[in-house]
């Protein structure tokens, strides 16, 4: 794993790896709610919530990821079942993510690529999986809501990915 001190090259290279998993995934996550949301002809846009960025950022040093530092924000006439659609739209962006780093770190199962490839499975199954908890504002009770066939499914995938990353032969260290 990652070390180095607190300014040494491995903490450059963490967060340049925290940019391209954490940010990648997070940013398709929330285009993906806006390109579905804009195909339905709503106004979609994201909103930045400067208070959760805080709390990303303060929990991220005491090794814990907790981070909404924003959603999208859909204005216009959207039925259960569109607000279903556009709602799984995240967490399907992150399941494929998660896929292609899959596929990423077979072709470069070690040094710097390989890391990427793990973290990168890694928090997309875990926004995925986060994503689709069924409850309050998350994604999960909005596709709940809409079709349980299509929750329990994107959930199933999730796990099934969560499972796989203890086999997988990608490395976790530089």
């Amino acid at each position: 794993v990652l070390s180095g001190g607190l300014l040494g090259v491995n903490f450059f290279l963490y967060i340049v790896l925290s940019a391209i998993t954490v940010g990648t995934g997070f940013l398709l996550h929330e285009l993906g709610h806006k390109f579905v949301a804009q195909r339905y002809g709503c106004f979609a846009e994201f909103r930045a919530d400067n208070t959760m960025l805080l709390v990303a950022i303060l929990t991220s040093f005491l090794g814990i990821i907790f981070a909404a530092p924003g959603a999208v924000m859909i204005a216009g006439r959207v039925s259960k079942e569109r607000n279903g659609k556009i709602s799984i739209a995240g967490p399907a962006v992150n399941i494929v993510l998660a896929l292609l780093f899959l596929g990423f770190g077979f072709l470069f199962p070690t040094g710097f690529l390989g890391q990427i490839a793990f973290f990168g499975y890694l928090i997309n199954t875990w926004l995925a999986l986060f994503n689709l908890i069924p409850f309050w504002v998350l994604d999960g009770k909005k596709i709940w809501d809409w079709n349980k066939a299509v929750w329990g499914s994107a959930v199933a995938i999730g796990v099934v990915l969560f499972l796989l990353q203890s086999s997988l032969p990608f490395t976790t260290a530089i």
